[in-house]
Parts: structure tokens; sequence; C-alpha cells
């Protein structure tokens, strides 16, 4: 049954796409979330029978996708803990997102409902298609679907050509990613003579140092692109251009996901790479603390999440290059829940405010939208690290494991998850505390959404809640990391080449209590600042303007990159293109027409030059039968 788990999703995809002008919305709906339903439960079966320890890692082979003299790819899946935990948020979290899609996206036409759901159907059927896959060739295919699914998704509404203009960024960005892993990928074939990860895995001793150093980079370059890390970062911020639950779905359960998948997957390549894990760590980092800074001076709902979606991608790749490879995928988890929630929070309140995303136009929103509120509260309550939600749980495994590695890494860490609190009480206070700043036609339009939006919320909630309980550190609970132990296979190899580095519990207990001190000084100091706040005119002056406006970088890529590569393709559109191709071809054409021009007066009815002509041409065949 496992190959019904993408393909179900995929005829969702078949069914809305071709027929979107004969399927009605509710059908459209039931056809889209139920395919991600039916591939929740048979992952759940999956997954229920990799944890009753009766069944290995397995692969499925259906056909040869390259079969070549040298070289062989098989259309493979492998089914194991890893894909099976990822199958699971993929899918659950992607269902919720679905169901909230039908109340959030009623008021479009028929046939752009059943687009819409065409799309979001194709881009879970890609990300499946990336996690079940054998080898690095299968994997590249999902990984470019979701590119692709990224772009429709974030250019929906293409009538705006700012939804364009950020669709085309995104897709842009992540093919300069893409070309780093295909180039890792060709390297290992050239190397090995498989892209399979078993293959792979097994023969990693024929790699030499700067082999292995060299893939592993390229192959981070890829994840830098999907997963956002600095410098291909800017484009996800500006991913909000599409519909709200896109915007969950790309940011908690699809695309940017993708890229701590590969090095999780990849661990034992990783390593075997100390540099390249050294290099993943510090630029995990950099990005998890350049985010948050944007992210504390924000004002629209959205952009506010999607910096924090970038911050909390950096500290997954924090674990990753410090060899925590079960935080990374903890914090993928607990992060899908939060921030799934979030986000589709977030766009409950731009419903109930008739589209306003500027939180300094909101305010007193507890009182209209209780459920909102609430579930919003327990979320921001989880990503701020707070014990006892999920966050607390994933985010102090990956700082305890930074410190182990290297104290100033964790120092650095802390300070990010402090400025998250912050941020994220910011946000909350200013939406959900104090008086309504709106206008008085949004206050008369307030109230708590539908159900369809609501009940997502909720589960999400629980999730967030109780999600963390899967991986109750040893110092809590001795044994009680279910997630670790569920997940040892897969990083077997990996632990067996890592020196351990096992902290006390003392200490553990010490880094707990300073990092979520910490961070509730920053939650408390936030929510008194903010819970009042009143609306001024008052214009952001230095750093607070530096924040604001992003640190710049999207006005430093535009001098140094964006304008030289347009005024280089406009030279070439003008040089090369109309006067050099265009030139050629037109002339050509000219040339043709002026001989055809001048041949027609031959043709002018004097018998006399007709003889003549017969003449020179008699003269002309002897002349050349005579040289030849």
């Amino acid at each position: 049954m496992v190959w019904l788990i993408p393909v179900l999703p995929l005829l969702g995809f078949l069914i809305n796409g071709l027929g979107r002008k004969q399927v009605s919305k509710t059908m459209a709906g039931v056809i889209g979330s139920g395919t991600v339903l039916a591939s929740f439960v048979i992952s759940l079966l999956v997954f229920m029978q990799l944890n009753g320890g009766n069944v290995p890692k397995v692969a499925f082979h259906y056909f040869d996708f390259i079969n070549a003299t040298a070289l062989k790819i098989g259309f493979d899946f492998q089914i194991d803990q890893l894909s099976s935990v990822f199958l699971l948020i993929i899918t659950g979290v992607g269902f919720l997102i679905h169901v909230y899609s039908t109340a959030y996206m009623h008021d479009e036409e028929p046939k752009d409902f059943a687009k819409y759901f065409a799309y979001l159907n194709l881009f879970v059927f890609s990300m499946l298609l990336l996690v079940m896959g054998a080898n690095y060739v299968i994997m590249f295919i999902g990984w470019e679907g979701v590119g692709l699914c990224s772009y429709l998704l974030i250019g929906f509404w293409f009538k705006n050509t700012n939804y364009n203009m950020a669709a085309k960024k995104a897709f842009i960005m992540n093919r300069i990613g893409d070309l780093g892993f295909l180039l890792a990928v060709f390297w290992l074939i050239s190397k090995i003579g498989s892209a399979d990860y078993h293959t792979v895995f097994a023969n990693v001793s024929k790699l030499s140092v700067t082999d292995i150093t060299g893939i592993t980079m390229l192959l981070f370059v890829g994840a830098m692109g999907k997963s956002a890390q600095i410098p291909l970062y800017t484009w996800l911020p500006d991913a909000m251009a599409g519909p709200t639950p896109v915007s969950a779905l790309i940011h908690a359960a699809t695309m940017v996901t993708a890229g701590i998948y590969m090095i999780a997957r990849s661990n034992i390549l990783y390593t075997m790479a100390p540099v390249t894990q050294t290099v993943v760590a510090i630029v995990g980092l950099a990005t998890a603390i350049l985010a948050a800074t944007i992210a504390l001076k924000q004002n629209d709902i959205k952009k506010v999440l999607a910096y924090s979606t970038v911050s909390q991608l950096g500290y997954m790749f924090l674990a990753l290059g410090v060899g925590a490879y079960v935080g990374a995928v903890f914090h993928v988890m607990t992060h899908a829940f939060f921030k799934a929630l979030l986000f589709l929070g977030a766009g409950s309140v731009i419903h109930a405010m008739s589209g306003e995303q500027d939180i300094r136009n909101m305010g007193g929103l507890k009182k209209y939208m209780s459920i909102t509120h609430i579930t919003f509260l327990l979320a921001c309550l989880a990503i701020a690290g707070m014990p006892p939600f999920s966050g607390f749980f994933s985010k102090d495994e990956i700082l305890a494991a930074a410190f182990a590695k290297n104290p100033v890494l964790w120092g650095v860490g802390v300070a990010g998850a402090v400025m998250t609190a912050f941020y994220m009480f910011r946000l909350y206070a200013m939406a959900f505390l104090g008086q309504f700043r709106g206008t008085h036609e949004q206050q008369h339009h307030l109230q708590e959404s539908p159900k369809a939006i609501t009940i997502p919320l909720i589960i999400l909630a629980i999730l967030s809640v109780v999600g963390g309980f899967i991986g109750i550190p040893e110092v809590f609970m001795h044994g009680g990391h279910k997630l670790e132990a569920f997940l040892t296979p897969v990083f077997a190899q990996s632990n067996a080449l890592t020196e351990a580095h096992h902290l006390s519990h003392s200490t553990e207990y010490m880094l707990m209590g300073i990092s979520v001190a910490a961070a509730l000084a920053a939650l408390v100091f936030a929510w008194s600042k903010f819970s009042k706040y009143q609306k001024t005119e008052k214009e952001e002056a230095g750093l607070g303007k530096v924040l604001a406006n992003k640190w710049y970088v999207d006005e430093l890529y535009d001098t140094i990159i964006v304008k030289p590569v347009l005024s280089i393709a406009k030279y070439f559109s003008n040089i090369f293109e109309r006067k050099g191709v265009d030139g050629f071809v037109n002339g050509i054409g000219k040339a043709v027409n002026y001989g055809s021009r001048q041949i027609r007066l031959l043709q002018s009815g004097q018998v006399g030059a007709y003889v003549l002509m017969m003449v020179l041409g008699i003269l002309l065949f002897f002349i050349i039968q005579l040289f030849l």
C-alpha cells in the first residue's frame, strides 16, 4: 500500500486540475482533503508497523528510471523510521491545512477554487516523493516539484504584479541552490557509480576527504536555497504573497523542511565532513540571529511569522551542524505544529479583519475571537520555548547539543531564543490585547472564524502543547526520549563514528533554567510594553529603521546582482539579439527579397535576350568542363 501514499494526492491533483471547470467547490474540497487524509491513514499504518519493531527498513523497486550501460537509477521508494516521521508531518498537517482552505478560499470562483486544491495536492505529492525516494535522483524530482508548486501557489493571485514578482523570486533563488544539489549528485555518481542511498552510504569509504567535503558543501548549497538560509533566504518572507494556507504549508509541512530532511538523510556523509558540519552550524546560527533581529521590527503579521520560520530553520541547521540529527528532526516536528497553528491563526485574524495584515491596526481581538486567541497564545508559548509546551523540549535539546560542542554556540543560540520570545509576544499583544485600533467597518464585522478554520486550529493547538512529550530528555525521565529511540537505526552509522558528549544532569538543568528564564523575561517585557499599544505616526530611526528595512539585504542584492544582471540582459537583448541574431535573420530575408526583385527583371519577354542567356549559359558550362 506504500505506493498509494503519494499516488492518492496525485490523483486529487489530476481530478481537480483537469476537471476544474466541472467540479463543484464542495467536491473539490472533499477530493483535495480526502486524498491527503487517506495518505495520512496509510502513513499512520506504516509508522505503527515500524514502531512495532517488526519491519526493518524496506525498499520498493517499481521500474528503472534511468537504465544506461554504466548507470542504473531505479524509481524506488525507501520506508524507514526517518521517512515515516516526515510522512506523518506532511500528510497530517497537510490535511488540516486543506480543511482550513475550504473555508479560507470560499470566495474564489469554482474553477479557481478547484485549481487551488489541485496545486495543494501536487505540492503534497511532490514532498512525499522527496522523502520517500530511495535515491538522490527521486529526491531531486520531488525537490523540483515543491519548487514548482511554490511558484504556482505564491503567485496564485496572478493579477497582482507584486505576487508574481514574489513567485519568480522564490523560483529563481531555489534554482541557485538546486544547481549545487545537482552537482553533488553528479559527483557521487562519478565516484561511486550510484545515487542510491544504500549503495552510497555502504561505499562511503571510497570517497576521499576532498570528495566528501565537496559533496556535502554542494548538498548544503541546495539546502540553503530550499530551507532559506543565508544568503538564499530572502525569497521566503516574500512568499507571504500567496494565500495564508499556502504560507502554512510551505513553512510548516513541506518545502522548507526539505533541506533538513536531505542533510538528516545524508547524515553519514556529514558526520565524515567536520569542516562542512562547522559551516552548517555557523550559517544556521547566523541565519537564526539575523532573521530574529528583523522580526523584532516587522508589522505585517505574516512577515513576522515568515522571519520567525527562517530563524527556527537556522536552529535546525545548528542542530545538524553539531551532529544532533534527532534534535533537528524533533524541532522540525514541533515547529510544524506550532508554526502551522501560527499561520492559520494569522489567517483567521486576516479573514476577520477583511484582509488587514498590519498589527498596528489590530488590537483587542481577544474579545471577538476567543478560539483564535487561545490557540494563538498556546502557539506563541510553544515557539517561545516555555515548559511544558512542545517547543521547549526540542529547542533545549538543540541548545544543549550546541553547548556540548561549543559554549559560544549555546550563548548565541540563547540570545536568539530571547528575541523569539520578545517578537512573538509583541505580535500577540499588539493583535489580541489592548483596544481595537482598526476602522469601525472592520470592528462591525469582527467575529470568530467558521468551524472549518477553528477545528484545525484546536487540533494543532493540542499537538503544540503535548507534541514535545515524545522527546522528554533523559534528565527528566530515564530513557524517555521515544523519538530518539525510534530514529536510532537511521543514525546508527553516524553515532558509531561520533564521540558522544554527555552533559551532567546539573549542567542540563542549569542550561534549561537560564534559557527559560531569559525567554520568560523577554516575554513579560513584550507583554507589558505592547499590551496597551497606541498607534502613532512616528517613524523608526537608527537601528530600528535598519531592522524594519530588513538590514537592507534586498536592496543590497538588488544593487549588486539584480540591476547588473538586468543591464547585461538588456545589452544582450539590444545588441546581440536584435542587432545580431535578428539582424542576421532579417538580413537573409532582405537579401532574398532584393535578389528576387533583381532576378525578375530578367523576365523581359524579349526572345533575343533569352537567346543571349542560353548562349552565355552554354559558354559557362564549357568553361567549367574545361577546368574540371
